[in-house]
């Protein structure tokens, strides 16, 4: 996700004269990836912060590794990041974006807090047809018309999100839900789209969000980003998956391994070399 994002909306290759600047959230980072993180941002140029929040002792908190990124994904969006932030735009690590951010961060979005895309309406892989939760039952009769939406790239107006008390209403309205195991199975994308009502979501033009599992190949090429989701069909790895569904995968993503390998030995010969001089020094 980095590499691409960097790629399309950097103005180190020229797509923008704004500096990129990556927010990460620390508690899913592994030892390794928080030592590569500032080696690849002084590589390629661009800013890096990590941001972290602990979990409120009075809210039901999860116990499973996923749903807990889930949840830090939708409940903390008003207290992660500094007071001076405006907007961030939320990419999943498995994105593949192939257009400048800057156009959806500059979006106009009218009053909503949030901006999402809606899974593949006008051009829907008919394949999955059945697996369209959203379109029948409990979230058919619940949405009345508003379209669901998926969570693997999204906008947030941080700014509006505070002055509207989002956190607040997203969190109290978890509390509330989460204690029902039947409830907020994808509770990224749940609990969101249950609240339109109370936190509107402005609904993104379908091209900023393609995924092969929902949406038809003949939008593929005018898709801004391209997410890995699950394929409930085949049911195949992501790793498997990406192969075919983007061109010179291997050749980039042994690209990245062998320049985080280089950053990283070059860090540690640089490391040892500091304590072995300062060993001398004494």
């Amino acid at each position: 996700m980095m590499h691409t994002v960097m790629k399309t909306s950097s103005d180190v290759h020229g797509a923008n004269t704004t500096r990129i600047k990556f927010w990460l959230i620390e508690n899913f980072l592994s030892p390794r990836f928080k030592e590569l993180v500032p080696l690849l941002a002084e590589h390629y140029g661009f800013d890096v912060s990590f941001v972290t929040y602990r979990w409120p002792w009075w809210l039901n908190k999860q116990t499973e590794k996923q749903r807990i990124i889930w949840a830090y994904k939708i409940l903390f969006l008003d207290v992660l990041f500094p007071l001076n932030v405006d907007r961030v735009i939320f990419v999943d690590a498995d994105q593949i974006v192939r257009s400048d951010l800057h156009e959806l961060y500059n979006m106009d979005i009218g009053d909503a807090p949030v901006a999402y895309t809606p899974f593949c309406r006008d051009h829907p892989n008919t394949a999955t047809t059945n697996f369209r939760f959203w379109d029948r039952g409990f979230w058919l009769e619940h949405l009345r018309g508003k379209p669901y939406h998926i969570s693997a790239l999204y906008l947030v107006n941080v700014q509006r999100l505070r002055a509207m008390l989002g956190g607040d209403k997203y969190r109290a309205t978890y509390a509330s839900l989460s204690h029902d195991p039947g409830s907020l199975a994808n509770l990224d994308q749940d609990l969101p789209n249950f609240m339109q009502d109370t936190i509107p979501i402005f609904s993104l033009p379908e091209e900023w969000l393609w995924c092969e599992t929902w949406c038809a190949d003949s939008s593929k090429a005018r898709a801004k980003t391209i997410d890995l989701c699950n394929n409930p069909l085949t049911k195949k790895p992501k790793l498997e998956n990406v192969r075919h569904i983007v061109e010179g995968w291997d050749d980039m993503d042994s690209e990245l391994e062998d320049l985080s390998n280089r950053l990283l030995k070059a860090h540690a010969a640089k490391h040892k070399k500091g304590v072995e001089k300062s060993g001398r020094s004494r």
